[in-house]
């Protein structure tokens, strides 16, 4: 009998214990199917809230490229001030997410990154050079977010993959105008010293352009002198050129590099032409080479001097809040920003942008960016189906310094 009860009792502790077991099985199906279903509502609410229509912006803002990010930062703070007044863009309150990349390809894979998965941006106007656009783009292009590039004009960008495009024409369009600009205020030069930063994938790319384009004037390249973008001391290379009596030298670098070996080839007494690559295209150089900036003829994607409606509002913004012309990067920056707010509004009228999951939002996104045509402070422009940017107007600007530490952008006539 005692044996019989007790095992009674075993097996009704068992049963127990199955039924305890089971509904602990389901409980948590229940609560994990709970979770999911709370992460994809979270997930695709993340673009419903008008609070969280987000552009990345990745610039350099740090380092030494600084000079050239900075211009940039600028450039979209206003396109954001001036998007943000417009009634027309006002069902569409965006806000604009800004992370420093640094100098290096790590920074701006960083601040991709960090857009990407953190802020949760529709897509990304970055990064400031095309050396990190090489190992960061890529990023982006795989997580099917939209990039547009506002200064990176190295060959290849475009075809980094479908999500990547470009405001930033592509330097093989722009240099040869420099050259040009210097053959009319010198018909004879003849002999042409080229200098450029070995270690920037942009710099390289361009003085490929430079160098090509002087074998198409049937100039006579005679030294090519390699430097790094952070070097300081140009005594050699300079003096190596010098010695040869150049009648052109064309420089490939970024802003405080560039601006140095300018301002040493000129103590050194060179004083015939020197035209600079676009990484020197900023008013802050004119710190570093100063007085002796004088001169030197830089091949422009923008000018102040463009006349629409844009360009008129970009440019009285611009002179307003920094007391002087708007530069190029600044105005490749706001038509950055535009493209984006342009293509945005037009999605809103097919769709409700704020109710698209945030993948569909992208995607979606970056068709309409490449399908779309801007007036833009750049003059009209589009895309080809790669990315790359379709722009007309091209300019050569020359400095002239006014003292010391102030100077400004002539723009010469064609």
């Amino acid at each position: 009998m005692f044996q019989h009860k007790w095992q009674t009792s075993s097996l009704d502790k068992l049963k127990k214990t199955r039924k305890f077991a089971k509904l602990t099985v389901y409980l948590s199906i229940f609560f994990v199917f709970i979770f999911i279903t709370a992460c994809n509502q979270n997930v695709s609410s993340t673009s419903n809230s008008v609070d969280n229509i987000r552009i990345g912006v990745a610039l350099a803002q740090t380092s030494n490229i600084a000079l050239l990010g900075q211009e940039s930062v600028s450039g979209a703070k206003i396109a954001e001030e001036y998007f943000q007044a417009n009634h027309s863009f006002n069902n569409l309150p965006i806000k604009l997410i800004f992370q420093d990349t640094g100098g290096d390809e790590a920074g701006a894979i960083n601040a991709f990154q960090t857009l990407i998965a953190t802020d949760r941006v529709v897509g990304i106007i970055g990064p400031s050079s095309s050396q990190q656009a090489f190992s960061a783009d890529p990023v982006a292009d795989r997580a099917q977010v939209p990039v547009i590039g506002p200064s990176n004009t190295a060959k290849g960008i475009p075809e980094i993959g479908k999500y990547i495009s470009r405001v930033s024409a592509p330097i093989s369009q722009v240099a040869p105008t420099a050259i040009k600009a210097a053959l009319r205020l010198n018909p004879n030069l003849q002999k042409v010293a080229i200098f450029y930063a070995q270690n920037d994938a942009f710099t390289k790319s361009e003085t490929e352009i430079f160098q090509q384009a002087v074998k198409n004037e049937r100039l006579n390249l005679i030294t090519t002198q390699r430097f790094q973008t952070t070097d300081t001391d140009f005594q050699i290379q300079a003096t190596n050129a010098i010695n040869l009596n150049p009648d052109l030298v064309i420089i490939s670098g970024l802003a405080a590099d560039g601006g140095n070996l300018i301002r040493q080839i000129r103590e050194l007494g060179y004083k015939k032409i020197i035209v600079g690559g676009n990484g020197l295209n900023t008013s802050n150089i004119f710190a570093v080479c100063k007085a002796l900036c004088d001169g030197v003829l830089i091949a422009q994607a923008y000018s102040p001097n463009y006349d629409s409606e844009i360009n008129r509002t970009f440019r009285t913004m611009y002179r307003a809040r920094y007391l002087k012309e708007p530069p190029q990067f600044s105005a490749q920056a706001f038509s950055a920003v535009q493209v984006f707010m342009e293509a945005l509004q037009t999605l809103e009228r097919s769709h409700k942008v704020r109710q698209m999951p945030l993948p569909e939002l992208r995607t979606a996104l970056n068709q309409q960016i490449l399908a779309g045509k801007y007036n833009t402070p750049l003059g009209e422009i589009s895309f080809t189906s790669d990315g790359e940017v379709i722009q007309k107007n091209f300019y050569v600007a020359q400095i002239e310094m006014q003292d010391g530490e102030r100077g400004k952008f002539n723009f010469l006539a064609e």
